[in-house]
């Protein structure tokens, strides 16, 4: 079975940089336009049916247009030429296998990474990429697909009384990642309800199914993990480059941000050196299962080795043996039988082996 983060590369093979080729799940839903311009004492909110729509030019409000749906690679490529975007970053925003970065441009700051969402019924993190770009009064969100990633967000725009109506583009952003990064801890709490029910499984019932659990969570943590690490660069060079579209006094946030990461890599590290440790309990189950399988049929031969020469000796078809003829043989042998039993049973018990 191929890894889900290997995506159909091959289509990229021998075009320029720069080229808009879409690489990820195949869709077919009319992206959908969405533009919030806000303010301490103003908000709108209007669908887009043309790029062509969006002016941002010479209003002093915060602008925040958001794409959902980024397989239509003609819709892209308006959009980047409508804002002046650099080709790299039309080629990095449909290419949904790209891993967490931050790149600095002339007129902007392009930020893609990963939203993980946990599916109850499959019981696997599905990852979602999310690209970011940052103007100086205007960001572009671009998600792969409909949905309420980013509602939160939006709620609080909508009510003027969080402290982000009076922010500027920069807190937006901080806004949007900071959600993400709150949304990972979903995903990890379901992953680690599965390994103690795992570990209970493990140590009262194992079996084949349970090993396939057990690289099932490994495979769910190593989906995490890749998208958590290069994670905590991005958010790091918030605070360590001079970008010039972050203000000095928003850095505070990023560093908040900061932390929650280091906490969520630490959990994932903790899950992983616990998932391992339950392959480890499950050979160990399974080997002391054996061993005491081995054990029970060994002192039941044990047992019978005796008996068995008892019987091969009297089975043998002399004429002349003395208890042949003798009434008293055929229990008197029975008899001996048993005192040999009793007397290995006992023997087995004081070496506590039974």
């Amino acid at each position: 079975m191929k890894p889900r983060h290997l995506k159909k590369l091959t289509k990229k093979t021998g075009m320029p940089p720069g080229a808009v080729c879409y690489i990820g799940e195949q869709r077919d839903f009319i992206p959908n336009l969405n533009l919030i311009e806000y303010s301490p004492d103003f908000f709108e909110q209007k669908p887009i049916k043309r790029i062509s729509e969006v002016d941002v030019a010479g209003r002093n409000h915060v602008h925040w247009l958001n794409v959902e749906g980024i397989h239509d690679t003609q819709l892209i490529e308006q959009i980047g030429e409508h804002f002046q975007l650099h080709p790299l970053i039309l080629e990095d925003i449909v290419n949904t296998s790209q891993r967490p970065k931050l790149e600095e441009y002339d007129n902007c700051v392009f930020i893609t990474l990963k939203s993980l969402v946990f599916n109850e019924k499959e019981k696997r993190v599905t990852p979602e990429q999310i690209s970011i770009v940052l103007f100086n009064n205007l960001v572009i969100t671009f998600q792969e697909q409909i949905g309420d990633t980013l509602s939160e967000v939006l709620e609080r725009i909508k009510l003027s009384k969080f402290k982000i109506r009076g922010k500027g583009t920069d807190y937006l952003v901080y806004a949007l990642i900071d959600l993400i990064v709150d949304k990972y801890y979903f995903s990890i709490e379901a992953l680690g309800s599965q390994l103690e029910l795992l570990e209970d499984e493990v140590f009262n019932n194992p079996s084949p199914v349970s090993l396939q659990k057990i690289q099932s969570v490994k495979h769910e943590l190593l989906e995490v993990r890749r998208s958590v690490y290069p994670l905590r660069e991005v958010i790091n060079r918030f605070q360590k480059d001079d970008l010039d579209f972050i203000n000095e006094n928003n850095l505070k946030y990023f560093n908040d941000v900061y932390d929650h990461t280091i906490k969520i890599i630490d959990t994932i590290e903790t899950y992983r050196e616990l998932n391992a440790g339950l392959k480890d309990i499950y050979l160990s189950s399974i080997s002391l299962k054996m061993n005491q399988i081995m054990q029970v049929l060994t002192i039941v031969g044990a047992i019978f080795i005796p008996i068995t020469f008892l019987a091969g000796v009297y089975g043998m078809n002399f004429d002349y043996m003395p208890e042949l003829h003798w009434k008293y043989s055929y229990p008197v042998f029975w008899l001996i039988i048993l005192l040999i039993i009793g007397a290995l049973i006992t023997f087995f018990r004081r070496k506590k082996w039974l």
